[in-house]
């Protein structure tokens, strides 16, 4: 069970947003991520919960910030219930996509588990919601992933198999990279592996 901890910055400026202490593991049923966000300062400011099947979809999905929340999951698409910080206002939507995504490392992961691409394998366009700091906001948006390279490396637990992958936002056509080992992420626009207790979980 990797645990360990992110840095989250803004990937244009290297503006500190956050630190991101996590766990995550596979499961009979999947994959599962929990982690707890601070602010540069230390206070508290939000927190993952997200559950995959054996596909990669995901099955639950609890998001916390500023208050709001965001429960969601797979159905019809992907449909989620967001809720205001006084608890009082709820507004349940559906969007045909077919997944969520946002700021946490969580959900490269996720997408890439979902897409099960191979270095052989054409680019594959991929629907997201994704949900924007600091309210939650949802966003629909597309993008096309391809696996440019597998690579092992020889550690001292073992090999370790790293996956770069090139994400294009397809209505910008801006282009970035993103390394994946397991279900950990070694390095993608705005996110910093700080530390890890143990070694990425490996996907069958």
């Amino acid at each position: 069970m990797p645990r360990g901890r992110y840095s989250l910055h803004d990937p244009h400026d290297h503006t500190p947003l956050a630190e991101e202490r996590f766990h995550c593991a596979p499961g009979p049923s999947g994959w599962r991520y929990v982690s707890q966000l601070t602010t540069p300062s230390g206070d508290r400011s939000g927190s993952v919960d997200l559950a995959l099947d054996d596909l990669g979809r995901p099955i639950r999905l609890e998001l916390h910030a500023a208050g709001w929340q965001v429960r969601g999951a797979a159905l019809d698409g992907v449909t989620w219930v967001r809720t205001d910080p006084t608890g009082t206002e709820a507004t349940e939507v559906n969007v045909r996509a077919h997944a969520f995504t946002g700021t946490s490392p969580a959900f490269l992961v996720a997408t890439a588990r979902l897409l099960r691409l191979t270095p052989s394998a054409a680019a594959t366009r991929v629907r997201l919601v994704a949900f924007t700091d600091p309210v939650l906001a949802p966003r629909t948006l597309d993008q096309s992933w391809a696996l440019i390279s597998r690579e092992t490396h020889a550690t001292d637990n073992g090999p370790l198999t790293v996956d770069e992958y090139q994400v294009t936002a397809l209505d910008t056509g801006e282009q970035h990279a993103v390394h994946l080992a397991g279900d950990v992420v070694l390095a993608a626009p705005g996110i910093e592996l700080e530390d890890l207790e143990s070694p990425p979980s490996a996907f069958a």
